[in-house]
This record gives C-alpha cells, structure tokens and sequence, in this order.
C-alpha cells in the first residue's frame, strides 16, 4: 500500500505502517542473521523511515500547535464550565 513520491523518490507510507516496518527490520538485524550487503540494505532503510517517521511528528506537533495557539482547547474548555 505504499505510493512511490515521483520528486523525492522515496516512498509515501503511513507513520504507523513505517513504526511497524522499523520495528521488523531491529528485529532481523538483531537476529544476526542478515548478511553485511543485507544489514546495510536494511539500515539504510530504517534511517529512511525514522526520517518519515519525525516529518510526521513534526507534522502532527505543528497542528497541536496550531489548534492551541489559536485558543480552540481554551474555549472548549470554557464552554464545559
């Protein structure tokens, strides 16, 4: 389920299917089992998806912010009282 990005060339995944990806890769390579050309393969793909991973969290931090700054949770919170 994964779309290629035509610009970047790196793929367009969702933060959880990225986290669960991550997670098989510190597996396997902690498994000791893959080869050095293996290993490498795999590392250079974890670092991809940590990347991906911290955009999406940068992402989902600036909306926080953004609903905050703008006093949203403020005035909810007044109408509750």
């Amino acid at each position: 389920m994964s779309k290629k990005k035509e610009d970047s060339g790196t793929e367009d995944i969702n933060f959880e299917a990225a986290m669960a990806e991550l997670e098989e890769l510190v597996a396997q390579m902690e498994d000791g089992d893959l080869t050095l050309d293996d290993s490498l393969k795999a590392f250079e793909r974890g670092v991809m998806l940590t990347r991906q991973c911290q955009q999406a969290l940068n992402r989902a931090e600036l909306r926080v912010q953004t609903l905050t700054d703008a006093n949203t949770l403020e005035d909810l919170t007044q109408e509750d009282s």
